[in-house]
């Protein structure tokens, strides 16, 4: 899978930035994907994810309530973000402080399972965030991957083969 960071700008504002991962192969991102996938079945917790997603950016940033922390393996910081705790959408994404987010794919999570692990949907973006976020850090430390000076953006090597 060819991905890039490409940044959402219509989320992205001054108090946080909001990326995406765009699959180079299929020319979507991987959250439109989650759109599409979802906004027949579960149409209000969508249009609150997008409200909760322009409100990130442009009013609070990214503050830790709300995400669903530790949804990847320790260090990697991967997170769902959700709307109420209750909501049957989990969408998956790398939370670099209360500045910037990338936003993966996901998926529903039925009532009846308890972890993403009996899904194999949320399984596979979860993996993909958390391959995604190992290749981040491992740039960030070699330096082809940096942040701008008002740690708003990423620059550098962009595009990931996972």
């Amino acid at each position: 899978m060819n991905l890039e960071l490409v940044k959402l700008i219509e989320f992205s504002g001054e108090e946080a930035s909001i990326y995406t991962l765009l699959d180079i192969d299929e020319e979507k991102t991987l959250f439109d994907k989650f759109i599409l996938e979802n906004k027949n079945s579960f149409k209000s917790e969508i249009k609150n994810i997008l409200m909760r997603l322009n409100s990130i950016g442009k009013k609070t940033g990214a503050r830790e309530q709300f995400f669903k922390l530790k949804e990847g393996k320790p260090g990697d910081l991967v997170c769902a973000l959700y709307d109420e705790p209750d909501s049957n959408l989990r969408l998956y994404c790398i939370r670099f402080g209360k500045s910037l987010i990338v936003l993966g794919g996901g998926g529903h999570k039925p009532k009846t399972i308890k972890a993403l692990q009996e899904n194999p949907k949320l399984t596979a973006e979860n993996k993909i965030l958390v391959k995604v976020s190992n290749e981040i850090y491992k740039r960030l430390k070699d330096k082809d991957i940096f942040y701008t000076n008002d740690g708003l953006d990423f620059e550098g090597e962009l595009e990931f083969e996972i």
